[in-house]
């Protein structure tokens, strides 16, 4: 290759490196900025730490809570279940001797 050549590549991809090289520091330099916005509006690692351990504490409270209730609505619907089947025994007794006292008839 002669010397021309080489540095026509050259001066055709210069434009394309320098937009690669202001393109990363573009993206570093708001990276930087990201990370600074997310130290402010965290604070420290541990009083961001803390804080987010107080809500998951406050949200499985409210979980269990919420389970309680399904544990006694459960329990509700069992005791029902049961006093529906001892009511529909007690009704099928009955007609049982209803039609049998008209049979003998």
């Amino acid at each position: 290759m002669a010397d021309t050549q080489i540095l026509t590549i050259v001066l055709a991809s210069a434009p394309t490196m320098l937009a690669v090289l202001l393109g990363i520091l573009v993206n570093n330099s708001r990276l930087s900025d990201l990370r600074a916005y997310m130290d402010g509006r965290f604070g420290d690692v541990a009083a961001r730490f803390n804080g987010v351990d107080t809500r998951f504490n406050s949200v499985e409270a409210r979980f269990n809570h919420v389970d309680a209730r399904f544990t006694s609505l459960e329990q509700r619907l069992d005791e029902m279940k049961e006093i529906w089947r001892s009511e529909l025994r007690r009704v099928e007794e009955v007609l049982d001797a209803r039609l049998k006292h008209l049979e003998e008839r």
